[in-house]
């Protein structure tokens, strides 16, 4: 699982600063989930990555996995890795799977919105073929570094060009042109668009995602899940 978010629609979390409002109610609820084995959490401090009740949920899950700053936040069942480490887990089946820890930048340069980090997920007896998570980050040079490292198969991408007023018009997820010029670099991977609906903070929605890949002549390499559904992706 990535940043769980079980509160509410109508849910409202003030930093003094600015409000994050939660506009829809999440699909799945924790006990409908049973038990997790593992939470990658691109950060903590943000609500829609990680609310009240997603902070309740992750005591009772596995691992989690986050930034250095995060996990020390968090403690209990939570580790952080640097850009680049990465750590090595036993998954079903005998599997060996190994998480890295990637570059991620919540914004312009000159905002600082707090460390965020994305993963990338390989198998051992599938080393070549990379899944990549990038959480919230924008198109820059970071995330076209993890496109020369690996050879991503399955690029699931934060989009929605989240924008807060409070804090400056500057976009902080990635927006769906910078959404093509990810799917360039990741040029042999199926891009799986998320984290763009149910917050009133995004600024694009799922049919200008979905225009601009048609537009671009890339639509046919977009996996386009509705909440609740699922997908069997290969990576």
């Amino acid at each position: 699982m990535t940043d769980p978010t079980f509160d509410p629609a109508g849910s409202e979390y003030s930093t003094g600063r600015y409000t994050l409002r939660r506009t829809a109610a999440p699909v799945v609820n924790q006990q409908s989930l049973g038990r997790v084995d593992l939470v990658l959490l691109s950060h903590d401090h943000h609500f829609d990555n990680l609310d009240s009740s997603g902070r309740e949920f992750l005591k009772s899950s596995g691992m989690v996995i986050t930034t250095p700053a995060g996990a020390r936040r968090l403690g209990g069942n939570a580790i952080g890795l640097d850009n680049w480490q990465g750590t090595d887990l036993q998954a079903p089946q005998g599997r060996a799977m190994h998480i890295v820890g990637t570059p991620a930048r919540h914004g312009p340069a000159h905002l600082d919105r707090g460390p965020v980090t994305g993963f990338v997920v390989t198998f051992a007896d599938q080393s070549e073929r990379a899944i990549y998570i990038s959480g919230d980050t924008v198109w820059y040079s970071g995330v076209a570094e993890v496109a020369q490292r690996f050879k991503v198969r399955v690029a699931v991408l934060f989009m929605g060009a989240a924008r807060v007023p409070e804090v400056g018009q500057d976009h902080l997820t990635m927006t769906a042109e910078e959404g093509v010029q990810a799917a360039r670099a990741f040029s042999s991977a199926t891009i799986v668009p998320l984290h763009y609906e149910g917050w009133a903070h995004f600024s694009e929605s799922r049919e200008q995602i979905n225009h601009t890949f048609v537009r671009e002549g890339i639509g046919d390499r977009v996996c386009r899940i509705s909440p609740g559904s699922t997908a069997l992706l290969t990576p």
